[in-house]
């Protein structure tokens, strides 16, 4: 599967989240392998977009609503590639500050800032908590552990219910606001697939004696918990995960992120492995027998988007960079519990 894409896609893109998802998932391939053509795709990645996010150097001009453009630089989905650069850095055990020179300009700016409403949607979480962490294993600054329970306060503020144990994309689909197509509410998979996601990748790196790594943790039990409920028969999750008739159909990114969850979760001694195994299994069949394409390619994953999208055709041919980002996270979990 890894092979395929990177074959498939010789020419490296930009460094925004789509692609920059893909690269979190192919680094974790590699930490497993020390396959060296995984390492060298990322490196000439990181190298094609000069070890930066957005590009401007005018701080005046920085912002985080969403955009595209390079003066959007504290906006998350420029930050995710800082977790590429950051493994990359630490691969050479620090010899080279060109590769991380960028993302501590910007991260040292935004946590000096009295701001703490930087991550206001669900995405944000799996972009940045990570970087946060990796940061202060780089640092020893605990400035950056702080700042990550201020903002995902923050998040939780606005999106987080604490009923149903789950995040709304953002404030603009909170029930009864916005409702699904039967009136129920509307949590979008892949939305939910990043902050469990980020939640595992942050308790990598959280100090065992950070004053916030228990409320981390029963986060992460309690979305486990939730998520569990709601998986499809097939092994799969719908693209609205508490109303399957909204979306009907297999998704695949937010099952595979998920997947990854609930098997790092097992493998960490932080979800039992009785309950949860099953789940976790029956995501990886569905992966591995539906999703998974005979020449390598993944299919079934929702496009770029931010909701499910009633009527949106999601089929074998849908496959993108960040699924397979996810389909490989899940994929070394896999290996290190059968290992």
């Amino acid at each position: 599967m890894n092979q395929y894409w990177q074959q498939t896609n010789p020419n490296h893109g930009w460094a925004f989240w789509d692609v920059a998802a893909y690269h979190t998932g192919n680094m974790e391939a590699y930490k497993l392998t020390k396959n060296e053509g995984y390492r060298k795709y990322s490196e000439a990645w990181a190298e094609k977009n000069q070890w930066m996010g957005a590009k401007s150097t005018d701080k005046s001009e920085w912002k985080y609503s969403y955009g595209e453009k390079d003066d959007y630089v504290l906006f998350g989905d420029w930050q995710i590639c800082f977790q590429t650069y950051i493994d990359l850095y630490q691969l050479d055990k620090g010899k080279d500050p060109k590769k991380i020179a960028r993302a501590l300009e910007v991260m040292e700016y935004q946590i000096s800032t009295p701001k703490n409403d930087y991550w206001w949607w669900a995405d944000g979480l799996y972009m940045v908590m990570p970087v946060m962490t990796k940061l202060y294993q780089v640092t020893g600054n605990k400035l950056y552990l702080e700042k990550l329970h201020d903002y995902l306060s923050y998040a939780d503020s606005i999106m987080y219910d604490p009923e149903e144990q789950l995040y709304y994309r953002d404030a603009k689909y909170v029930y009864p606001k916005h409702k699904s197509a039967n009136r129920k509410k509307d949590f979008w998979a892949r939305g939910d697939g990043w902050v469990f996601a980020g939640l595992a990748k942050i308790l990598q790196d959280v100090p065992k004696n950070d004053p916030h790594r228990t409320k981390y943790e029963q986060r992460f039990r309690d979305m486990a918990q939730a998520i569990a409920k709601s998986q499809q028969p097939e092994g799969y999750w719908t693209r609205s995960i508490l109303d399957p008739a909204h979306a009907p159909g297999p998704e695949t990114s937010g099952t595979a992120f998920f997947t990854y969850g609930m098997l790092w979760g097992i493998n960490n001694g932080l979800l039992d492995k009785q309950t949860y195994l099953p789940v976790a299994a029956k995501g990886y069949h569905y992966l591995t027998t539906v999703a998974l394409q005979p020449s390598g390619k993944v299919g079934y994953v929702q496009p770029i988007g931010e909701r499910a999208i009633p009527g949106q055709v999601v089929d074998t041919n849908s496959t993108t960079g960040f699924g397979v980002g996810a389909f490989l996270l899940a994929a070394c979990e896999m290996y290190r519990l059968v290992d």
